[in-house]
């Protein structure tokens, strides 16, 4: 069976807005993340690795 994928969650919870600026996971994903199949964990954590890359860059 092939392995979980983890949770990204760091359990630093940061809203801003629709985004947890410390995982990078929408609200959404975060609500469905229990019933996600692996593939759909698989786009979220994809997501969530590319929204952190955009809010570091513009943090400096």
């Amino acid at each position: 069976m092939a392995k979980d994928i983890e949770n990204p969650c760091i359990a630093v919870c940061q809203l801003s807005g629709d985004l947890c600026v410390s995982c990078g996971r929408s609200k959404e994903d975060i609500r469905k993340w229990k019933r996600m199949k692996r593939p759909e964990k698989m786009a979220a954590v994809q997501r969530a690795t590319l929204r952190l890359k955009g809010l570091k860059k513009t943090r400096g």
